[in-house]
Order: C-alpha cells, then sequence, then structure tokens
C-alpha cells in the first residue's frame, strides 16, 4: 500500500527542510520526499503544510487508575485529532508508573492506540519520595524517562542518585520544579488577582527555587536534566544564565504560560486552574521572549484531563487543563500569526527538538523512517467547541476562542488516525 501526499509545504527542521514537494509513502515508512507522479492513495497538500508529527513530552492519561477522566485510548485520539503521534506519559496514575508491570499495562494498551505512547517512571515509588524505584528495572520494562511530575521529588539523596544513574542508562530527567513549603496549598498565582478574590496563591518563587535546585544539581554533578512547564521569568532567566555556563539544561513550556495571564482567574473558571498557575504579563512575556531565543527548548500541553464535576468548584477544584488537541492552534495563532516564531520554529519546539530530547525514533521525515505525520492548514481558522473534542475531559482554557491552523490529516506508521 503506497500514499502520496501531493504538492504541499513540506517542513522538516531535522533536515532543514522547508520547501514545496510530495511525499512518498510505502509500508508505512517514508520512502521519498520528491516529485512524485503517482500511488496507491493520494492526498493533495496544495495549500496545505505537511511536517513531522508532533511529540508531546508531557501527557497525564489517566490510564491506569481514573479512566473515567481519560484511558489510553481516548487520550491518543484527542493526540491524532491535535497532530500528536508520540506522547511521553506521566507516572502519576493509580497505581503510579513505579515498576514493570504497570509499564508493561500501558505498552500493551498503547498498541492499539491513534498515537505512540513512551512512558515515564516514576523517580520514587508512589512519588513519595521515600524509596527509590528500580530504575534498572523500569529502563528494562520499557520507560524512556523518569519523573515524579506532579510533585517534585524532595529526597534529595534520591534525586541525586537519579540524575547521576539516569544517564548511563539511557533515561532523561523530566523535573517538576517547585517547592511545596513555599506553594503552601496555593491554587493560583499569589499576586493582584489572587488576592482580589481572596484566595490563597502560589508565589513564583515556589517555581524559582525549584528550578534553580535542579540547575544546581545538574551543574555539581555534569549531568543532564529536562525542567518541565516553565511558567516564570526569574525560570526563563536562571536556564538562560544556565545553558551559558555550559549546563545540560533543557526545558518546556506550555501554549497557556504563552496565551493567557493570572487575569482569566477573574471568571473564576477552574479550566483556568493549573500547577504552575497562569502568571502575569511580565512573565508572559519571558516565556514568548524564552521562546524566541532558544533558552525554552520545548513546547508540551502538561494535558491534564478532568472530570467536570470536579471542576465546577473553583476553589477545590483540581489542578490540570486539556491541551494536546489545541496546542499547534495555539502556538500559530499566538506565536506565529503575531510574528514571534515561523512556522518552521514552531514545528523544530513541538516536534524535533522533544524527540531529540527524549532520544526516542520520532520528530524527522528522513527516508525510512515511520510515517507519523500531521498535515495541516496554517490559516484556517476554528473556534474550539468542547462538544467536538475526542478526549473525555472538556476542561480546555481555548474553549469558545478563535484559533488559527486546522489539523486535515494525521498519519501514523502511514496510516491516516485522524481526518478533519
Amino acid at each position: 500500500m503506497s500514499l502520496l501526499i501531493k504538492n504541499a509545504r513540506v517542513i522538516d527542521p531535522s533536515q532543514n527542510l522547508d520547501k514545496i514537494s510530495d511525499i512518498y509513502i510505502e509500508n508505512g515508512k517514508i520512502s521519498k520526499i520528491g516529485e512524485i507522479d503517482t500511488a496507491d492513495k493520494i492526498i493533495d497538500g496544495s495549500g496545505l503544510v505537511a511536517a513531522p508529527g508532533l511529540v508531546d513530552m508531557h501527557v497525564h492519561l489517566r490510564d491506569p487508575g481514573q479512566t473515567y477522566k481519560e484511558d489510553i485510548i481516548s487520550g491518543c485520539k484527542a493526540a491524532a485529532a491535535g497532530g500528536v503521534t508520540s506522547i511521553l506519559a506521566m507516572p502519576n496514575t493509580n497505581p503510579t508508573v513505579d515498576n514493570a508491570d504497570t509499564i508493561k499495562y500501558i505498552l500493551d494498551k498503547a498498541k492499539d492506540a491513534d498515537a505512540k505512547v513512551y512512558v515515564a517512571a516514576s523517580i520514587t515509588k508512589g512519588l513519595m519520595s521515600k524509596e527509590a524505584t528500580d530504575l534498572e528495572e523500569v529502563k528494562n520494562a520499557g520507560a524512556v524517562a523518569l519523573s515524579d511530575d506532579g510533585r517534585p521529588v524532595e529526597n534529595t539523596k534520591m534525586l541525586i542518585n537519579a540524575m547521576k544513574t539516569a544517564p548511563k542508562l539511557g533515561l532523561k530527567i523530566t523535573a517538576h520544579c517547585e517547592s511545596l513549603p513555599i506553594a503552601n496549598g496555593g491554587i493560583m498565582n499569589e499576586g493582584e488577582v489572587s488576592r482580589k478574590l481572596k484566595v490563597k496563591g502560589i508565589p513564583a518563587s515556589a517555581e524559582d527555587c525549584g528550578a534553580q535546585r535542579e540547575i544546581a544539581y545538574a551543574d555539581a554533578f555534569g549531568v543532564p536534566v529536562h525542567i518541565c512547564h516553565v511558567s516564570t521569568k526569574n525560570s526563563v532567566a536562571m536556564i538562560r544564565d544556565a545553558k551559558s555556563r555550559g549546563v545540560s539544561v533543557t526545558c518546556e513550556t506550555a501554549p497557556h504560560y504563552f496565551s493567557f495571564t493570572e487575569q482569566e482567574l477573574l471568571s473564576r473558571d477552574a479550566d483556568f486552574r493549573m500547577n504552575p498557575p497562569l502568571r502575569t504579563e511580565e512573565d508572559k512575556k519571558a516565556i514568548i521572549e524564552g521562546l524566541v531565543d532558544g533558552t525554552l527548548d520545548a513546547i508540551a500541553t502538561d494535558h491534564a484531563p478532568h472530570a467536570p464535576e470536579e471542576k465546577d468548584d473553583f476553589e477545590k477544584a483540581p489542578n490540570g487543563s486539556i491541551g494536546m488537541e489545541t496546542s499547534l492552534s495555539a502556538g500559530i495563532t499566538n506565536l506565529v500569526k503575531t510574528g514571534y516564531l515561523t512556522i518552521y520554529e514552531l514545528i523544530e519546539k513541538m516536534s524535533t527538538n522533544p524527540a531529540k530530547i527524549l532520544n526516542i525514533d520520532a520528530g524527522t521525515l528522513k527516508q525510512g523512517t515511520d510515517a507519523d505525520i500531521v498535515i495541516f492548514n496554517m490559516d484556517q481558522s476554528y473556534t474550539v467547541d468542547v462538544e467536538k473534542l475526542h478526549g473525555k475531559s472538556k476542561n480546555s482554557p481555548f474553549k469558545g476562542r478563535e484559533l488559527f491552523g486546522k489539523v486535515k490529516y494525521t498519519l501514523l506508521n502511514g496510516k491516516i488516525v485522524y481526518k478533519d
């Protein structure tokens, strides 16, 4: 079976490629990029962009344990609808992803999904910072990364040991940077809006102190670290400084941090509550500057589904928002259409760079690789209707917003898994 994408604007930062061309796919692999005449099936790519499928390196699939919010199959349907073909699943499930059996469950279930699922195992058992996970066991079971995302690793000895051991095993540490004593149970950014609403806030310093700790360890021991969901101007500045000194640090931010500020919380809508929280206009500008100058390597969603009834109470609702179906559009609308990034640079941050950071076979259209491809119309606008989203939960901060950049097709191993 052969498939031809005809006359698309083919963008692939892994090959420094940006040109109008055809992509010929045979037996699920990319066979050739160039002028091709015919195939068993042809997709007309005229006016569309064809790029490597997006790699979302921060996703909560809630499976096992909370499948009423999301599961591996539904989460991957949402991914495909957003052009995401590779996912890094976070370990804060029930049970926690801290053993071979849970990893096997995830990987087995993902075999029939509409995206490829990679697994981040936890650094400590149950995310409790009391007992270290057997890192060799989880590596051998198929994990590609380590994270206690949802909580920072409080036991510094365990964190340092994991940071030293992970590179030897070919695992990437992705760090949730937060000082829990400073955060002190806050539910949104501490500042003007939290005071107006009379709710407890999370100071920016909670993230800053956490990020500085991981940077210091990476520097002291000469090991790499990846910092998750950067949201503050000081974290951006610290990472920029660390990179200039040769510290092996990479990082990601999420679409909500370059799209919104704490002002959205004035509506008392819990769909705008996530952790780290939406920050100030100054922080938002710093995030955008960090994306522009390369301080921020990647854009990931921190896709965190919750049931509608859980989000009903503004002050008691759990943190988190969904994002895989809107991430590309949010980037095009708020970064490309505004002139901050080119579409080539956006694809680099959403596909090529995350694949490199995780060292997975993704983020490329090179000959012989799996045909994992997103095809989209950069100029087509649409209004986000949560009732039409493909996951189980509807807690999107982009609901009702007009966005540019409509995914038309998503291909996984050369098979169409989403068509608009």
